[in-house]
């Protein structure tokens, strides 16, 4: 047995069966209940990874139900902390079942909330089928069931997935005007799949991005940030990027609508840069006109 994983069950045997400092035995359902229950987890070089503390602590022969539960997991960039009301700790798989206002927050801004949660240590994974609320500066997330790190670098929604871009507003900008104008909402049936750590959204079936102006319908859409790298080295922004869209491209079954003007393609590519969008594969353009395209103006 390793030295970090004999130090773990060591503390754990005697955590499960002494009573912490001024606690008192109680002859209940459980075997033991104690106040103020703390367990924690060391890696290499005796640093410490995770915690996991509850004001009181119901002790059962292979759970300890807790309250007020707080946890913390340890990176090299970034920490993480869990809350909830109440939570179950499982001592053999060393699982955690979170439920009642469940929150996330990592140290770089983001924050998770949703009904339940489980959180597994050992995989690095927190789980749910509850609606989850997911933020960070100006991008708010919305869905049904979800899987992801605990650092929220890597996350899926599974269904009703809706995203919020709100634009960043410059202290000299109209901040109404501008947030009106450009702000994006991007629909979809579900999955979307979010990797942080490559910049990129994947919004799958029935997808649709509004903003002022126009509304994109497709079967699927990637949607990248761009990468916004700090200069210290190692360091990297918070969700999606630095918040800014790079590009979005629509694949299958592509319909753009502006105003009464309609077009159709198999594929359309919106670049940020230039704010131009270029449809390829089969592209059809229907334009509204009030006029007979035949109508020539009178000439003196």
């Amino acid at each position: 047995m390793r030295l970090k994983e004999a130090f773990l069950v060591l503390a754990s045997s005697f955590l499960f069966f002494i009573p912490a400092f001024g606690a008192t035995t109680v002859n209940q359902e459980s075997d033991q209940q104690i106040g103020d229950f703390s367990l924690s987890g060391y890696g290499d070089k005796g640093k410490k990874s995770w915690d996991l503390a509850g004001k009181s602590a119901d002790i059962f022969t292979e759970e300890v139900k807790l309250k007020d539960v707080d946890g913390n997991l340890y990176g090299k960039e970034e920490n993480v902390n869990l809350t909830s009301k109440t939570g179950d700790f499982n001592k053999k798989s060393g699982k955690v079942h979170l439920e009642k206002d469940v929150v996330i927050t990592t140290s770089k801004g983001a924050k998770l909330t949703t009904d339940s949660m489980d959180w597994d240590r050992n995989k690095q994974l927190v789980t749910t089928e509850d609606k989850v609320n997911i933020s960070k500066d100006n991008i708010f997330i919305t869905g049904t069931g979800a899987h992801a790190a605990p650092n929220l670098k890597k996350l899926a929604l599974n269904k009703d997935v809706q995203v919020d871009i709100n634009p960043a507003v410059s202290s000299s900008a109209n901040a109404g005007d501008l947030a009106v104008k450009d702000k994006i909402t991007i629909t979809c049936d579900g999955p979307l799949a979010l990797d942080y750590e490559k910049n990129i959204a994947t919004f799958n079936e029935n997808v649709k991005v509004e903003n002022a102006d126009s509304v994109i319908y497709s079967d699927i859409m990637y949607l990248y940030f761009s990468s916004g790298k700090s200069s210290v080295k190692n360091k990297t922004p918070g969700l999606m990027g630095n918040n800014k869209i790079d590009r979005i491209v629509a694949q299958g079954n592509v319909r753009i609508v502006r105003g009464e003007n309609t077009s159709y393609s198999e594929e359309a590519v919106y670049s940020a840069l230039d704010k131009k969008i270029t449809l390829n594969g089969r592209p059809k353009i229907v334009f509204y006109s009030t006029k007979d395209l035949n109508y020539l103006p009178e000439t003196k």
